[in-house]
């Protein structure tokens, strides 16, 4: 009777120990599921994004290309180099070369320490100058227009940038960054983003003037952005792109 006894509670434990391990691989088989289900939706939304990018950039710049052949031209006359390649920061601190079309004479970078004392925005980390004598006269008509900004286009195909995003920041100005300022790191860097449509409210069709927003704020709507971004929100950005800089307030 005793013997009895003692094999069935061998088997009761051993029943135990098997369904405790039949537990712990179902639940790793759930957890892996839940894990690799996100990681799915992750690299998919980034996969779209990506292709996103790259149709509208090829589509920009086919369009563009008169344009882009004229004003090469243009600069190419007015003597020095068609673009002008900066250092910028984007996805995780990475340095890149961000393409811009010469809007600026030629030693424009030397000049830039002794333009510093005259910056419009001293007590901040960017740098804006009205009437920086360092611009071309062709320069200027690129700038007002936004031209200027359009080989950037090869720095999404590149996947340094992406069309909706936060604007690369220069090095020096990261250097100055607190902890949450490095939040807009986090994303690939953008053409446009909120603050340069002047998205300030979240409004559908608010566009508003972008040189009203400081710096502070422009962190606070690029995080914004990163937290609910999406395809169809970069769309309706790209789109109030357009308006924004034919009322001049974009760009």
């Amino acid at each position: 009777m005793t013997h009895a006894l003692h094999l069935a509670e061998q088997q009761a434990l051993r029943l135990i120990q098997a369904q405790s391990r039949i537990g712990r691989i179902r639940m790793r088989l759930a957890l892996g599921l839940k894990r690799w289900s996100w990681l799915a939706v992750v690299n998919g939304t980034h996969a779209a994004k990506r292709l996103f990018d790259i149709v509208i950039s090829l589509v920009c710049l086919l369009i563009a290309s008169p344009a882009f052949l004229l004003v090469a031209l243009l600069i190419r006359r007015d003597g020095g180099p068609v673009f002008f390649k900066q250092k910028r920061v984007g996805l995780h601190g990475r340095e890149f070369q961000m393409l811009k079309f010469r809007s600026m004479c030629v030693d424009a970078e030397a000049k830039l320490a002794e333009l510093l004392t005259k910056n419009e925005k001293a007590l901040g980390i960017t740098f804006k100058m009205k009437d920086d004598p360092r611009i071309t006269r062709i320069g200027r008509l690129i700038r007002k227009t936004s031209i200027d900004e359009l080989p950037q286009f090869i720095n999404v195909l590149r996947g340094d940038m992406s069309i909706v995003g936060p604007r690369p920041p220069l090095p020096r100005e990261v250097a100055l960054y607190s902890c949450s300022d490095r939040l807009r790191l986090h994303a690939r860097p953008g053409i446009t983003c909120l603050w340069q449509v002047g998205e300030r409210q979240g409004g559908l069709w608010e566009i508003g003037d972008r040189n009203t927003i400081d710096f502070d704020e422009q962190v606070t709507l690029d995080v914004r952005y990163i937290e609910s971004q999406s395809l169809l929100r970069d769309l309706w950005i790209l789109l109030k792109t357009v308006p924004a800089i034919v009322l001049g307030k974009g760009m």
